[in-house]
């Protein structure tokens, strides 16, 4: 391991811990490495110490902070001394390892919803909603809409049987889908919506479920929040003269739906929502406010400002409390509102070159979340690096919108049209 120069002649002693299973750990021992080694030679040297049939990609952590740097360069930034023996942490480098073929749309994929492992979401330009159970295999179209959908998200799942979908539309309104997700069959079959929630004065911006609920939200650009109620009440009445065709193609009466409770607040564009909690909801909007509003009250009890108009919000990590959001500049920014007194980022993510289309976090780790933007990139992070951990550049256009799948994946879509699915991220 020997190099050539002062700087290679450095030594440093180590020891690899983690937290994998087998084949994943190296003999406690310690070791002698150069001190200029990066996180690429540290993986090299890692898999020597393995006996993995195909080489794995690592990232490495001293203190719980991710090195991005020559380990030298990390110990002097952090006033570490290199006298003792480090004690470094090892865990698989959060990337896809495999990208899956793409899934062809007839026009922009502006939305997607991986929050069900057994189906993604997409919502197009085209006025149609699509279930898809695997990359190419698309199982139900979703019809009805006049205009572009804008947001789509699964209002709850009914166990095996099928599930709810909520779509929200620049044709002002939304609807809500009941999905037999139980019968099996090589055609792609057609559904209507049971519901058509109207009440927008303008384009709908976005719809959210409530978790442990029954009721979706919606932003517009009208600058209102509005709550509706999701289930097929049998007090609301069909609509004369309308009707919808079931997945036997037998017409059934549609409902139409008033919204129970709308929230007014933002002064312009309400572009994002997220329903994390039974009885609040996040929004951000193009008036550049990220806003918690009690849903029993109507009032917001959190107003964030960024300067900038906010495309895109979700709230995660620790204690499923830090607010991450992004908009019409390259930074994704993340808040703690637990700190008092402050209303300033504690993150800021700035690798992205145009605007923020949607931000995500991990449901299982206070540490990752996604980013999206018009400069064609998805980027995977981590707080305890600055930088990005892994850049997904599958889109041959702006990406629009991105999520979260199974865990382990994240799918995409974009402006060239196409689902992506970028799969086996590990995430520790």
């Amino acid at each position: 391991m020997n190099g050539e120069g002062e700087d290679a002649s450095k030594v440093i002693h180590v020891k690899f811990v983690t937290k994998l299973d087998s084949p994943f750990k190296v003999p406690v021992t310690s070791v002698v490495i150069p001190s200029n080694v990066t996180r690429l030679g540290l993986s090299s040297i890692v898999n020597s110490l393995l006996t993995l049939e195909k080489p794995e990609a690592f990232d490495f952590l001293i203190d719980g902070e991710l090195i991005r740097m020559s380990l030298e360069q990390f110990l002097l930034a952090k006033g570490i001394s290199a006298e003792r023996t480090l004690e470094i942490e090892y865990i698989r480098a959060v990337a896809p390892r495999k990208e899956e073929e793409p899934s062809l749309h007839d026009d922009w994929v502006s939305a997607v919803d991986g929050s069900s492992p057994r189906f993604v979401l997409t919502g197009c330009y085209d006025g149609l909603g699509r279930i898809w159970s695997s990359p190419g295999s698309c199982t139900h179209i979703l019809e009805g809409h006049t205009g572009a959908i804008s947001s789509i998200a699964f209002a709850n799942s009914e166990g095996a049987e099928g599930v709810t979908v909520a779509t929200a539309s620049k044709d002002r309104t939304l609807r809500l889908f009941k999905v037999d997700t139980a019968e099996s069959s090589d055609t792609t079959t057609r559904v209507g919506a049971y519901k058509i929630l109207r009440g927008h004065k303008a384009s709908v911006a976005t719809v959210a479920a409530q978790k442990y609920g029954s009721k979706v939200c919606s932003g517009s650009w009208d600058c209102t929040i509005n709550l509706w109620d999701a289930n097929e009440s049998t007090s609301e009445l069909s609509v004369p003269g309308k009707k919808r065709k079931g997945n036997n193609q037998v017409e059934e009466p549609q409902l139409e739906g008033e919204a129970e409770t709308t929230l007014v607040g933002h002064t312009q564009c309400v572009s994002s929502v997220v329903w994390p909690e039974h009885d609040v909801i996040y929004s951000c909007s193009w008036d550049h406010s990220v806003r918690k509003w009690d849903v029993e009250t109507g009032k917001d009890s959190l107003n964030l400002f960024s300067g900038k108009a906010l495309n895109t919000v979700d709230v995660g990590g620790e204690g499923s409390a830090l607010v991450a959001a992004g908009g019409s500049d390259p930074i994704l920014r993340v808040w703690d509102p637990r700190k008092p007194g402050t209303s300033a980022p504690v993150f800021q993510f700035a690798s992205h070159s145009s605007w923020i289309s949607a931000c995500k976090w991990h449901k299982s780790s206070w540490f990752h979340l996604l980013s999206a933007s018009y400069d064609g990139k998805i980027m995977l992070w981590d707080l305890r690096t600055a930088w990005p951990l892994s850049i997904i550049e599958t889109h041959k256009d702006k990406v629009l919108c991105a999520d979260w799948w199974k865990g382990d994946s994240v799918v995409s879509g974009g402006a060239d049209s196409n689902l992506r699915i970028s799969s086996g991220i590990s995430i520790s």
